[in-house]
């Protein structure tokens, strides 16, 4: 009986779907790019973790941990952005964390897949890791121009100021010079 007085009037709430893209902190376009960053991150590890033998292991392993740690940490980032677990993590700064995260492992997957390049056995395998480690770099860069071009810098307060309530915004709020209540005189 009560579902037949509730159920036309009751709507689902949009907001408890476990996937909230988009969000504040992620659009569709940048959701798509962390997804492609997480496979080509996956990938080049794949492909470095079959790689039998190497003459030289420093630049593989240093591939090999540059693309393990771009795929599980980028993996984490997606899954805390698209859904309401970043909230509960007492980390403010997301739009500064999510930016510098993204250029740093931009910038170690080029020096690693350099000197991966440059020191491998040059089997077709190596060449392959090489290559979706370029790649996954590149999905870092765009994902790091995608930022810049819709959010800027994180570290810029600059532009206009935010409305509130729907009214323009104050600059800043000067304190205030005279009481509200003078305190009263006696006069006897």
């Amino acid at each position: 009986m009560a579902s037949e007085v509730y159920s036309s009037t009751t709507a689902p709430n949009p907001k408890s779907s476990c996937c909230l893209v988009p969000s504040e902190h992620l659009d569709k376009i940048r959701f798509l790019v962390k997804i492609l960053e997480v496979l080509l991150s996956f990938v080049a590890f794949i492909l470095e973790e079959v790689v039998s033998a190497c003459d030289n292991c420093t630049a593989l392993y240093f591939f090999e941990f540059v693309s393990c740690t771009a795929f599980l940490f980028t993996l984490l980032l997606l899954i805390l952005l698209s859904t309401q677990l970043h909230s509960r993590v007492g980390i403010p700064c997301w739009p500064s964390l999510d930016f510098f995260y993204t250029a740093g492992i931009a910038l170690f997957f080029f020096i690693s897949s350099i000197a991966f390049a440059a020191q491998n056995g040059d089997t077709t395998l190596e060449r392959s890791a090489v290559a979706f480690g370029f790649m996954a770099m590149l999905a870092f860069i765009a994902d790091v121009a995608l930022f810049i071009k819709t959010r800027g810098f994180p570290w810029k307060k600059g532009g206009k100021p935010e409305s509130s309530n729907g009214g323009p915004a104050v600059a800043a709020a000067q304190p205030e010079t005279e009481k509200l209540n003078p305190p009263a005189s006696v006069t006897a």
